[in-house]
């Protein structure tokens, strides 16, 4: 799915051109195709779900810095505001497992080295605008990869 939005930083419009890829096994040949030329990205799990947390370390972090080396990466915490929900806590507790904490998350992306790690949550739109906003600045001002060093050309 393929979202176009604007948003706004100060009085600056930025438009992201938003790429939502399968995570099925079967596109797992296809996927890094849509990959070439991406600015930012932005790895998502969702917060009731230690099975997709796990997979931003052991999947999709290393295949989007193996296809896109240098490219910044968010990592994204989603559907924060059922991290609290009863039900959802009851039905985690049941499998022996509880929702994934903030410090978890940050402590994931600080391992991985991606450039930020976010929540939010869709359906209420809590911190959601944030996340863009730091992509933006993410894709504005890539970090640069360790071990090399920007040069720069000099004429006399």
């Amino acid at each position: 799915m393929t979202v176009v939005a604007t948003i706004k930083i100060g009085d600056e419009p930025y438009t992201l051109g938003l790429f939502d890829t399968a995570g099925q096994e079967d596109y797992d040949r296809l996927r890094p195709l849509s990959y070439p030329q991406t600015d930012v990205f932005l790895v998502c799990f969702s917060v009731t779900s230690p099975a997709s947390f796990e997979n931003v370390r052991e999947k999709w972090f290393p295949e989007v810095h193996h296809h896109c080396p240098g490219v910044p990466c968010l990592i994204v915490g989603t559907q924060v505001d059922l991290r609290d929900d009863p039900s959802v806590r009851e039905k985690l507790s049941k499998q022996k497992m509880a929702p994934v904490r903030r410090e978890d998350g940050e402590r994931m992306a600080k391992e991985l080295g991606a450039v930020k790690y976010c929540e939010c949550s869709a359906l209420t739109q809590f911190k959601l605008k944030d996340v863009f906003d730091e992509a933006i600045v993410a894709a504005l001002e890539p970090p640069t990869v360790k071990g090399h060093k920007k040069h720069k050309c000099i004429l006399l």
